[in-house]
């Protein structure tokens, strides 16, 4: 008791109004830890690829964020493969607009075309997740997952912009970043 009346006098000395610091705005999944191996359900299912096919069922996995920042008034999401197209990189999810009181997504939420925000344009051309599928032989990819928090209101930003349109729509607008890493290569 001594002590916690001690650090209460020593922060309003000092003028600290909390002696514990804040905690970090963060993203986590309940379907995986930052840098496990994904299950295959998170995969893309393109049957077109073969030798072998691509195992999964092109599921968005579940996320969830917490701690944003004070002026946060929507996010932005981007999932990102550096090691895709031979270490090029490819963005697999682009999203935004999503509104601020939104604090997660549910698996297989970013499957489809996303009501409630917008779906910008992935590597393939479409507004919604795509899953992993790379080269059948190829180490471990680390798919990256950064949800953006943003000072930009819901719907203001046009719709089916790319990864690149996004960031320079965003710059000057983004109040922080949180991500999370899955790692997945096809058999």
């Amino acid at each position: 008791m001594k002590t916690l009346i001690a650090l209460t006098l020593l922060s309003a000395t000092l003028g600290i109004t909390s002696v514990r610091a804040a905690e970090p705005f963060a993203l986590t999944s309940p379907a995986y830890k930052d840098g496990d191996v994904w299950p295959s359900k998170f995969a893309g299912a393109d049957p077109s690829r073969t030798n072998p096919p691509c195992p999964g069922q092109n599921v968005s996995p579940p996320l969830a964020w917490s701690n944003p920042p004070e002026g946060t008034k929507s996010y932005a999401l981007l999932m990102q493969d550096p090691e895709g197209a031979n270490g090029l990189g490819v963005f697999h999810w682009v999203a935004y607009g999503i509104p601020a009181n939104k604090m997660s997504l549910a698996e297989g939420e970013g499957s489809s075309e996303p009501t409630g925000w917008m779906g910008g344009k992935n590597a393939i051309g479409k507004g919604a997740y795509f899953g992993p599928c790379g080269p059948s032989g190829h180490s471990l990819h680390h798919y990256v997952i950064t949800i953006i928090a943003t000072d930009v209101e819901p719907g203001a930003l046009k719709p089916g912009m790319t990864r690149d349109e996004l960031v320079a729509a965003l710059k000057g607008h983004a109040l922080a970043p949180a991500g999370i890493v899955g790692r997945f290569t096809r058999p």
